[in-house]
């Protein structure tokens, strides 16, 4: 039996090769594409599990394919990025990605982040994907929110931040936690990272930001979504 299918975006044909060669051992059906507009393709027509995604290609950009793909699904997306640079993987994790792998790479490592990377994307299409909290009414499907009637703008991360909070309502979540769900098993000590996010989604859906009613903070724990959730 199949785990999942994976499409793999590499304008490397050798890359794709043994990608190819590694995941089918593994148990995955694979499918390839070499140029981000063929994963576009490839994402709306086979509707995969999964993208592992090379962040440079010539034409569309992996960053780029990563954010077309990210406004119409919420399949996992791993990047593959050239440099162990910071800036590189702040902007794939900005653009949407789930997480992110340097090359070269291992293939255990690799591994790991795909089955990581998918144990977190089934509990997110489980849950209600329109619900309001109060004033609040968030569409996951449409990647949409609005507060009040009026519509809000949240980034790829801010809007996954926003689900995973809202999945687990009223529960107190730690910064470890948030970190490694939204952003991935290497960002589990990124506090000052994830305060930001907190900080800007909190501006963009409280009513008094300074004083909010939905993302309250855990001191030395982390942050808990309060109120009553209505699927709709």
């Amino acid at each position: 039996m199949s785990l999942g299918r994976i499409v793999v975006v590499d304008d490397q044909p050798k890359i794709r090769r043994f990608m190819r060669a590694t995941l089918v051992a593994e148990g995955y059906e694979v499918d390839e594409a070499k140029t981000g507009e063929e994963a576009l393709e490839s994402v709306r027509e086979l509707r995969p599990d999964l993208v592992v995604l090379d962040m440079n290609m010539p034409g569309m950009g992996g960053l780029e394919a990563c954010r077309a793909i990210r406004r119409d699904s919420n399949i996992a997306i791993i990047m593959l990025t050239v440099r162990n640079a910071e800036e590189d993987k702040v902007a794939a994790l900005d653009a949407g990605a789930d997480d992110f792998v340097t090359k070269p790479f291992s293939t255990p490592e690799l591994m790991a982040r795909i089955r990581a990377a998918l144990r977190r994307v089934p509990s997110a299409q489980s849950s209600p994907n329109k619900i309001r909290a109060g004033e609040i009414l968030i569409d996951f499907d449409a990647r949409t929110v609005s507060r009040e009637g009026e519509s809000v703008h949240l980034t790829p991360k801010e809007l996954d931040l926003l689900r995973y909070l809202t999945q687990r309502a009223n529960q107190v979540l730690s910064h470890r936690e948030l970190l490694q769900a939204v952003w991935g098993p290497d960002y589990g000590d990124q506090v000052d990272y994830l305060r930001v996010f907190v900080k800007n989604l909190r501006k963009k859906i409280e009513a008094d930001p300074e004083h909010p009613q939905y993302i309250t903070t855990e001191p030395w724990v982390g942050y808990r979504f309060k109120g009553d959730l209505e699927s709709l």
